[in-house]
This record gives C-alpha cells, sequence and structure tokens, in this order.
C-alpha cells in the first residue's frame, strides 16, 4: 500500500473532460494516474497490467451507458477483495451502493456522487481512507438510505441512526462526536449500544463496525 508519497491510480471515466480534470486534481495531490480509460473493458485491462493502489470508475460507461463500470469493479472485487475501488455515480443510486457494498468484506469501497468531487478535500480525504481499508459512502446516498429503508433498525434510538450514518460516512469515532457535538466517549457508547441492537457476532471491532455499516446499507 502506498505511503504518504502517494497513490498509484486507475481511472474509468468516459468523460474527456472530467477525466482530464480528474488526473489534473490527483496530480496536485500527488498522485499518478497509471492509466485513464474510457470503457469496462479498458479498466479491466488497465487494473491487471498496472496493479494500482486505487480504482476510480464511473458508473455508467459505453457501449451501454448503464451499469457497465459498476459491474467491472464487483467483478474486480471478487478477483481481488481488498482491491480499493471508489466508484462515482451522476445521481443516487442506492441499488448500486449495496451491490458493491455487498461484495467482500465492505472495506477498501467507495461510493460517492460525482458533486464531491467538487469539494476537493474531501473527495481526496476520502480515496486515502478506502485506500487505508475504510468504507466511504456519500452522504446523499446515506439519507436516501435513511428515508427508504429503516425496517432493520426501528430499535435504534434517532441518536443512534445518527451515529451509525456516520459510521457509513467513514467516519471515525472523534469525527462523529465533533459532528454531534458529543464527547468521544458518548459515541463509543453509542456503537456499542448499536452493535448489540443489530445483533452482530462477536469479532473484532473494526469489523463489526463494517458488518453494522454493512447492515444499514443492505436494510
Amino acid at each position: 500500500m502506498p505511503g504518504d508519497s502517494g497513490f498509484r491510480v486507475v481511472l474509468a471515466e468516459d468523460s474527456v473532460l472530467l477525466r482530464d480534470g480528474l488526473i489534473g486534481l490527483l496530480a496536485r495531490f500527488g498522485h499518478e494516474v497509471v492509466a485513464a480509460v474510457s470503457d469496462s473493458n479498458g479498466l479491466r485491462s488497465a487494473v491487471a497490467e498496472h496493479d494500482p493502489d486505487v480504482v476510480v470508475t464511473d458508473v455508467r460507461m459505453p457501449p451501454g451507458f448503464k451499469d457497465e463500470g459498476l459491474k467491472a469493479a464487483v467483478e474486480l472485487r471478487r478477483l481481488r477483495p481488498r482491491l480499493p475501488i471508489v466508484v462515482l455515480s451522476q445521481y443516487v443510486e442506492t441499488r448500486y451502493a449495496t451491490e458493491l457494498l455487498n461484495v467482500g468484506d465492505g472495506t477498501h469501497v467507495g461510493y460517492l456522487l460525482k458533486d464531491r468531487i467538487g469539494h476537493v478535500g474531501e473527495f481526496i480525504d476520502a480515496l486515502r481512507r478506502v485506500v487505508d481499508g475504510g468504507t466511504v459512502v456519500d452522504p446523499e446516498v446515506i439519507q436516501q438510505m435513511l428515508r427508504r429503508r429503516r425496517d432493520p433498525l426501528e430499535a435504534l434510538t434517532a441518536r443512534e441512526r445518527e451515529v451509525l450514518g456516520l459510521m457509513a460516512e467513514g467516519r471515525s469515532n472523534a469525527a462523529i462526536g465533533a459532528e454531534l457535538s458529543i464527547a468521544e466517549a458518548s459515541v463509543a457508547k453509542h456503537i456499542r449500544s448499536v452493535l448489540q441492537k443489530l445483533g452482530l457476532p462477536q469479532a473484532e471491532e473494526t469489523h463489526r463496525r463494517v458488518l453494522a455499516v454493512l447492515t444499514f446499507l443492505r436494510s
């Protein structure tokens, strides 16, 4: 995995303007795009050739402009479960986010809206967290899921749902506490309660957090 010197990126995006913009943006922060392709077949080939630190891919690409990029990402995750992948989408499409997160253990994966690229610092930070083994889901997708699918979460209090939503964004306990203006110890208490109420098996803490996020996203 890359260190502070940056990471090697395979980029799949059919829009020339957005692709060139991402190449320049990543370069500004010391990261190298080792391959930039415009379709899913090119993505598969580039990953096989370059063994990148992270893949950034659009959902809809040629020839059908449906879910070719997502399908390629899912295939890559099945072949390489720890390959960091960040999927970019134009719209909030919770089915796509869930399908990607259903592959493997849910780590090293991100699902972001393309508008998030405009928030440069957040975008670069999300890439770093995914490379480091985190799970990052765009806040807008989280809000859609909260509105549409709450059945498994009925046992949670409103505060616990807030904490779980921020966990799904990849936030640390300290960051969750800062966002909600509560002590880090209170965040840890809420997380313990969430894990207990969701009936998650005993496991290493990081893995249980991922399971909680997946329960939230698959609900």
